[in-house]
């Protein structure tokens, strides 16, 4: 399941690229993003920030920053349901439910 679009990190609106997959060793799901160059992002990395939270269409999700990249992009990575919605098979969003346990089943 993966995602391109809007978000706000720690209140600050980006655009986020992620993808997520559910990983059968632990049960749970893994999510990782990029977040577009933002120097709010940025700044808050540089300054020994690490834990935020993601918030896309209402739906939240806590994360961890990454490094800043060459560019001025940050890396982000979750563990459990990621906060964008889960898409069906057909493409759709999957809107019918909570993805937010991270345990399958």
């Amino acid at each position: 399941m993966s995602y391109d679009g809007p978000a706000t990190v720690a209140g600050v609106p980006v655009r986020l690229r992620g993808s997520a997959r559910f990983e059968p060793h632990d049960g749970r799901f893994h999510w990782t993003a990029r977040i577009a160059p933002e120097p709010r992002i940025a700044a808050l990395v540089r300054a020994g920030r690490r834990e935020v939270t993601v918030v896309i269409a209402g739906r939240r999700a806590p994360a961890r920053l990454g490094e800043v990249d060459p560019w001025g992009g940050v890396r982000l990575t979750g563990t459990g349901g990621p906060p964008w919605p889960a898409a069906n098979v057909d493409g759709t969003p999957d809107l019918s439910g909570d993805s937010h346990s991270g345990r399958f089943g």
